[in-house]
């Protein structure tokens, strides 16, 4: 397997283990937050901002930790018949069900990226144009600059109202990992499918 294709496992594989693991811990912010909505609600008046920030954090928590699930292979899958299958066999068929997966996922990140830019007052129909102009326009001039592209900005319902523009980025960078987790997985079927170990591979 040519050299490139192994230094690219690695290196997204260590990436999205990296990740994975500080999002782990994403998981006491939110209790932090959820216990300190309980205690808000008991003690003093409630605290406006703990649903949705709870919400926003569980976001990054699961999209966040999505790639390095993908990478230990917890996610669900139905082994009735799988289980009992060969190493190669399994290879063949991951390597195919991956490509649904990745074209789920290449759809998704389009709708996010086209989410992030409403969010950031575009209401055209080109998003990579408007992020291309956009980010011309910061390294040209900061952050004065690239605010003269920003339009109004989209906000919750909610009675608090955060903008939305932090959580959709967070959504899309994780979904962009999570196809970059795939194609990882996809080459290391083909390895293995051609006899490579997955021990020498990752």
């Amino acid at each position: 397997m040519p050299r490139i294709f192994l230094t690219y496992i690695r290196n997204i594989d260590r990436m999205n283990r990296f990740i994975g693991r500080f999002a782990m811990y994403l998981i006491f912010a939110l209790v932090g937050v959820l216990l300190w909505s309980s205690i808000s609600k008991t003690f003093f008046s409630p605290s406006l901002w703990t649903l949705e920030t709870a919400q926003f954090v569980m976001v990054a928590y699961y999209v966040l930790g999505g790639p390095y699930s993908i990478q230990l292979g917890s996610n669900v899958r139905m082994d009735l018949f799988y289980g009992d299958w060969t190493p190669r066999r399994k290879a063949w068929f991951d390597g195919f069900t991956v490509l649904f997966l990745m074209f789920y996922l290449a759809v998704l990140l389009w709708g996010g990226i086209s989410s992030t830019a409403y969010s950031l007052g575009y209401f055209g129909t080109e998003p990579f144009v408007f992020f291309k102009d956009f980010t011309a326009a910061f390294f040209s001039g900061g952050f004065e600059g690239a605010a003269e592209k920003v339009g109004h900005l989209e906000r919750s319902n909610s009675v608090w109202r955060p903008v939305l523009w932090p959580v959709k980025t967070i959504m899309c960078f994780g979904v962009f990992l999570m196809l970059l987790q795939c194609l990882s997985e996809l080459l290391k079927d083909i390895a293995r499918i051609r006899g490579v170990e997955t021990a020498n591979v990752v």
